[in-house]
């Protein structure tokens, strides 16, 4: 008797055990931090991560995708980047957040600590010095200026040892969100590379190529996400899906004018930024089923004051397949006009 006894309690707690494991894995499972693939929403920020309202505001939501900048590589008062990441690592129900680092590829900003004091800003009509330094953004964001980004100095800003790539994988950002992957279709980078004998395409390709092979190295996973360039794509499809994990994308709908401030009436509500052929909503549209075809998530982003315009963007980025945002151009407080249910 004792020794069945024995047998039955064993068993006991061996069943008792398989189920505690069970919900122990349960519970794991819905810890684990998304793919892309699986993010429903996503919260855009750049300006004022070091004001600790706006800090706490953004980790107090549900988002369980953010792209932040990552900011300490400011020159004047650079972002406490260490305590950024450890207050939005984790959603307020212990979720582990996908958090991607904004990152300005086609052009140098003379506000990051790689800009040396004897470089010159490029103008209208003269170069930079260095001489990668091509022209001021068109967009009119000031201190931006293009780049000849295939030059192997300023690649080695981002890719060599101790790199800004390296950095950003030591902080703990889950991969990149690459600004200015366009640069391979603008006129001065254009003008550039055929004095050169570049193919603009093709070098863009493979620096995001580069991009994440070095992050990949340091981490895992580590998400490569090009926002805008949307027909870059067309160049060498298998292998530029090979080398990215979603497409961002700006202004299908709306945009608002570059380096405006929060409250400024054109933060938004700018309708069709591109006339062009090829670049109506219409045309963008079709063009990310490119990318859809490939499995390829796709982030995109309005810049809207309106209310009606943002449920319309919602309503319409929605019925495309895409996970929307509205917000407003200069990215400096979480969005008035969230997706629904955040």
């Amino acid at each position: 008797m004792l020794t069945i006894m024995k047998l039955i309690t064993s068993k006991s707690f061996l069943f008792i055990a398989c189920i505690l494991q069970l919900f122990a894995c349960s519970d794991d499972a819905a810890l684990q931090k998304l793919s892309l693939a699986q993010v429903d929403a996503w919260m855009y920020q750049l300006q004022d991560l070091n004001d600790e309202v706006k800090l706490t505001a953004l980790a107090q939501t549900e988002y369980p995708l953010l792209v932040i900048e990552p900011g300490f590589n400011f020159s004047e008062f650079p972002y406490d980047t260490a305590h950024i990441m450890s207050q939005l690592k984790t959603t307020p129900d212990g979720r582990e957040r996908v958090i991607l680092a904004y990152i300005d590829i086609g052009q140098a900003e003379d506000y990051r600590s790689y800009w040396q004091t004897d470089w010159v800003a490029p103008t209208q009509t003269t170069l930079g010095s260095p001489d990668y330094l091509l022209a001021p953004d068109p967009d009119n964001w000031s201190g931006n200026y293009q780049v000849a980004y295939w030059n192997s100095a300023w690649k080695n800003l981002w890719l060599g040892n101790s790199g800004l790539i390296e950095q950003i994988a030591a902080y703990g950002f889950d991969g990149i969100y690459l600004d200015w992957v366009e640069a391979y279709d603008d006129v001065s980078v254009q003008a550039a590379a055929t004095n050169e004998g570049v193919d603009v395409a093709l070098e863009m390709i493979q620096f995001i190529e580069a991009l994440g092979a070095v992050g990949k190295a340091k981490r895992s996973p580590f998400y490569v996400v090009p926002q805008n360039a949307p027909y870059l794509i067309d160049f060498a499809p298998d292998r530029y899906v090979a080398a990215i994990d979603a497409l961002a994308v700006e202004d299908t709908w709306w945009h608002g004018d570059g380096d405006v401030p929060w409250d400024d009436p054109r933060a938004g509500d700018l309708h069709e930024r591109h006339s062009d052929s090829g670049w109506t909503t219409p045309d963008r549209l079709l063009q990310y089923t490119v990318y859809q075809e490939y499995g390829l998530p796709i982030f995109s982003v309005d810049y809207c004051i309106s209310s009606s315009n943002a449920e319309q963007v919602y309503r319409d980025a929605s019925a495309a397949g895409l996970i929307p945002l509205v917000t407003r151009v200069s990215l400096e407080q979480l969005t008035v006009t969230p997706p629904s249910g955040y």
